[in-house]
């Protein structure tokens, strides 16, 4: 099957991009002098050095959370440029305290905060307006036609419905029809295309077939080099599971990558993740230590045994890690397959039975994040034995190692956590790790770490 990406990670910056980030980064460097000379009476150094940085910082930020991706609306851009903002702010003052520039005045920098923030809706909003009329204004002349009338023709007609003005679907035999079942008008077969595209003036021209015609897609796009109409491949890759998957050019070659890990793909994205997922762990270990030793000493006095437990599982790329928790059961022999907990499991102290409830028996994770093993969000580690028992069982399981386990997952916020005692609950669970590889993004993330604690009381957790 075809992995379906309505939100890919990729996140390639062309014009629109720039032309906002120039604006907006101008107008907040111009801001902070304003403001630093209206309180303060001159540009100091310290303060130079953050325009500096926020100009230098803005670009990776801004891209790694898509802030002017054009596929957002007004709100949705305002909340992006709202959250990189944010993000921004923290490193610039994180970096401010670190080079020894702590003394900046606390007043400009709470002026700066929000007026920077209006001065960038202000110019995203009369920028965003060109660019949407623009962009409709060429997609209503992109007149098109899709050749094929089989399931991926379908698929694409429905996609394109309301992005270009799309005229039908031209079928390959004359008597072929079964296109118009789909919803999308059969409006002529191939030996009428070249009239079809000068008498409605087609502009671009979709070829939708699978693989099994290769020699005909060739025959049709050296044939329509002279028609004046951009060609665009569609190809029927339904039949295959496809992870983060995109298309690009290796020395004017082009290249489908069919697999590929978002460590190469996307390598400035990923190293952000890291950082920040190092970062809040560091945080998060000095914030919880108080329920550290507060839990600790209630498991030690639950049961005989260690306070921590822990447990072999696959990382990233299949590596083994040693994955930290709080002891939850009392201390017995593993059999070969290990046996996920049950409801009124006896192995589970009462102590237990909370802190698995909680998922506080999870925090000690964040060791695994601070060392580089995990991450705040990704697919959650199973256990060994499990990886051997399923991998022959669920088409693409071992997949899910592609990206670093994490302490919450887009599994966990859509109500697959707890046991899992079918193949089914288990297949869906793993769909749901793929798809977060498919869409992986910093957004993404973000979106799951707020949605996480609102469903961490589920009744399926024992």
């Amino acid at each position: 099957m075809i992995a379906q990406r309505t939100n890919p990670a990729v996140n390639r910056r062309g014009l629109t991009f720039w032309a906002h980030w120039a604006a907006a980064i101008s107008a907040v460097c111009l801001l902070l002098y304003y403001i630093v000379v209206s309180h303060l009476g001159s540009f100091a150094p310290e303060y130079r050095a953050l325009a500096l940085i926020t100009l230098l910082g803005s670009v990776p930020v801004y891209s790694a959370l898509r802030v002017y991706h054009k596929r957002f609306g007004y709100v949705s851009g305002l909340l992006r440029i709202l959250a990189g903002w944010v993000v921004l702010l923290a490193g610039v003052l994180a970096f401010s305290v670190l080079s020894g520039y702590a003394a900046v005045d606390t007043g400009v920098m709470r002026d700066w905060a929000f007026y920077g923030f209006v001065v960038q809706a202000a110019t995203f909003i009369p920028l965003r307006f060109l660019a949407t009329r623009h962009a409709k204004q060429l997609r209503e002349n992109r007149t098109s036609v899709i050749i094929g009338n089989g399931p991926i023709a379908q698929t694409l007609a429905e996609r394109l419905r309301y992005r270009v003005p799309l005229l039908g679907l031209v079928t390959l035999q004359p008597d072929d029809t079964a296109g118009a079942a789909g919803g999308c008008e059969v409006i002529g077969h191939l030996a009428e295309l070249r009239d079809l595209v000068t008498r409605e003036n087609v502009r671009r021209v979709y070829i939708a077939l699978s693989l099994e015609h290769f020699t005909l897609i060739e025959t049709l796009y050296i044939d329509m080099l002279d028609l004046s109409v951009d060609v665009v491949w569609v190809p029927d890759l339904s039949s295959m599971t496809l992870l983060n998957q995109s298309i690009s050019q290796i020395e004017q070659m082009p290249a489908i990558y069919l697999n590929e890990t978002t460590r190469s793909s996307h390598p400035a994205a990923v190293f952000s993740k890291e950082l920040a997922d190092r970062s809040l762990a560091f945080l998060g270990l000095l914030a919880l230590s108080p329920l550290f030793a507060v839990v600790a000493v209630a498991v030690k006095m639950s049961s005989p045994g260690p306070v921590f437990f822990r447990q072999p599982r696959h990382g990233w790329n299949g590596d083994i890690i040693k994955v930290w928790k709080f002891r939850s059961m009392r201390v017995h022999a593993e059999g070969e397959v290990a046996q996920q907990a049950t409801r009124s499991d006896s192995r589970v102290t009462r102590v237990g039975a909370f802190i698995r409830k909680t998922s506080i028996d999870e925090i000690p994770q964040l060791i695994n994040v601070l060392l580089g093993e995990m991450a705040l969000v990704g697919p959650r580690p199973h256990a060994v034995s499990h990886n051997q028992y399923y991998s022959d069982k669920i088409l693409a399981y071992m997949a899910r190692h592609r990206i670093k386990p994490g302490i919450t997952g887009l599994a966990q916020i859509s109500g697959l956590r707890g046991e899992t005692e079918t193949i089914e609950k288990m297949q869906l669970r793993v769909a749901k790790d793929l798809d977060y590889i498919n869409h992986w993004s910093l957004w993404l993330d973000l979106k799951i770490l707020v949605k996480t604690p609102f469903t961490l009381f589920s009744r399926d957790i024992y």
